[in-house]
């Protein structure tokens, strides 16, 4: 069929040429995000002993050597609900971006019909002479294809890619900052589960010390070598270090249930499973950081930032685009015929061609505010971009603070604890030796209970602390089982 030959080379030289044609992309281009400061750090400023500036590792909890801690973190990074909407979020943008790419290829279409009709004059002659002839009935038989194709001359189908691609770049990184989030929420309530329930030991411990010592004043008092002013006070201390414990078992209770729902469970789930008392982790001795740029480069809530400005820009080019005429070209191919014998003889071949041209260049401004508003967009997420930043650095430096001076403190109630230790090691001595009371061994033993319960309660802090300050890396973001 030399004109179905002769159609399809002119449409496809047609389109080839309209595609060379095409790409030209007005509006402002990407060129990366802004500087956030004048002064970008080369290294962080708040480094402390305990610190060096190697690249950390992303499973960061894994240094913390917990078994269950480990397997909490896991089972909230895969069954959590947080992480399960920000998966979906990601999958819609993804679908957004393959839509916009295919609205840069041709829209095709197929038809098929059938037109059925009796012949309206010859069933009037026939009406007129009294006939009852019914008429003879009209067939059209048509089969066609059809495609349009809006040329992107000025870039605005480009444009729209573009901000679809970052769009779900910064999902990406937004289903990231849920899991830097949630690792560091669950290894939070960790520690300080592990922390209230072992104070609540001490506690008790400490309480059944008291309560003994309060035994032998009351002997002492009756036989007159206590005074009743001594046994009123140690009853008050007794029953202010009593009053500690509700708090600490609702701390425990909150703790259980805040792990419970961060690894998708029922409040209570884990009541069995993390009963036993053992200690909070420890951090390792030395922690890696990395630096300031790798910082910027890794946090999640600085990515989507980043990626928020580049949407933005391609707005802007978007819509800067419609200022311009838009080119489409339209096509139908197809064939027609009285017969669907005869349907598909070459003869009976039709096509229409029609490039369209639109153009409103009298829109009274409105296109013009919408560049506007696209631009003050694009304005508002790179001074986002630049917020963003700066809080970077300062939870970073703040965390790293917050770290070493807890360092500094956890050794200090060390040698205090020691100490302890080796007074009520002494006073143990001088009884056996008979120079000290049962009362003053009791007593050393109370203050060797409270300095333990003053070590444990710091160091579990510094663990928190360590867990914010590996939340303030953009650490934790890795894939289930990934290292």
């Amino acid at each position: 069929m030399p004109a179905i030959r002769t159609v399809v080379l002119i449409g496809c030289a047609a389109l080839g040429m309209l595609g060379c044609l095409a790409g030209c992309l007005v509006g402002p281009n990407y060129k990366g995000p802004p500087a956030a400061t004048a002064d970008s750090p080369a290294a962080f400023r708040r480094v402390g002993a305990g610190v060096d500036a190697t690249e950390p590792v992303a499973r960061w909890w894994t240094s913390l050597n917990d078994a269950e801690l480990d397997r909490l973190i896991e089972t909230s990074l895969v069954e959590s609900p947080s992480v399960a909407a920000a998966q979906a979020r990601l999958r819609q943008a993804r679908a957004s971006l393959k839509e916009q790419r295919a609205n840069e290829l041709p829209t095709t279409g197929a038809s098929a019909a059938y037109v059925g009709t009796r012949n309206i004059t010859s069933l009037l002659s026939n009406s007129g002479s009294g006939s009852s002839g019914g008429g003879s009935v009209l067939s059209l038989y048509a089969l066609g294809f059809d495609a349009s194709w809006e040329i992107d001359f000025f870039g605005a189908r480009a444009r729209a890619v573009e901000g679809a691609a970052a769009a779900a770049q910064a999902s990406q990184a937004s289903l990231a900052d849920v899991r830097v989030t949630l690792s560091a929420e669950v290894a939070d309530a960790y520690i300080q589960l592990r922390d209230a329930q072992q104070r609540l030991a001490l506690t008790q411990r400490n309480i059944d010390i008291e309560a003994r010592i309060l035994e032998l004043l009351e002997i002492r008092r009756t036989g007159g070598t206590a005074s009743t002013l001594d046994v009123e006070r140690l009853t008050n201390q007794l029953d202010t270090t009593r009053a500690t414990l509700s708090a600490l078992r609702a701390s425990v209770a909150q703790q259980l249930n805040r792990l419970a729902i961060l690894t998708a469970r029922a409040p209570g789930a884990l009541d069995d499973e993390l009963a036993a008392v053992v200690a909070a982790p420890a951090p390792p001795a030395s922690v890696a950081i990395g630096d300031p740029s790798a910082l910027l480069r890794r946090r999640p809530d600085v990515v989507v930032a980043e990626r928020r400005l580049a949407q933005q820009t391609a707005s802007v080019g978007q819509n800067v685009a419609a200022l311009f005429p838009k080119v489409s070209l339209l096509g139908d191919v197809g064939f027609a015929s009285l017969s669907a014998r005869t349907l598909f003889n070459g003869s009976h071949f039709t096509y229409v061609v029609a490039p369209i041209l639109q153009w409103n260049p009298l829109d009274f401004g409105r296109n013009r505010a919408r560049i506007a508003q696209a631009e003050a967009g694009r304005d508002e997420a790179e001074a986002d971009y630049r917020r963003t930043v700066l809080e970077a650095l300062e939870d970073a430096e703040t965390s790293l603070a917050r770290y070493g001076q807890q360092r500094n403190a956890v050794t200090d109630l060390g040698r205090a604890k020691e100490s302890a230790e080796r007074v009520y090691a002494l006073t143990e001595i001088r009884l056996h030796g008979g120079t000290a009371a049962t009362t003053d061994v009791l007593d050393a033993d109370t203050r060797r209970v409270q300095a333990e319960l003053s070590y444990e309660q710091a160091l579990a802090q510094l663990s928190q602390y360590y867990v914010a300050l590996q939340k303030s890396l953009g650490l934790g973001w890795v894939e289930p089982g990934a290292s």
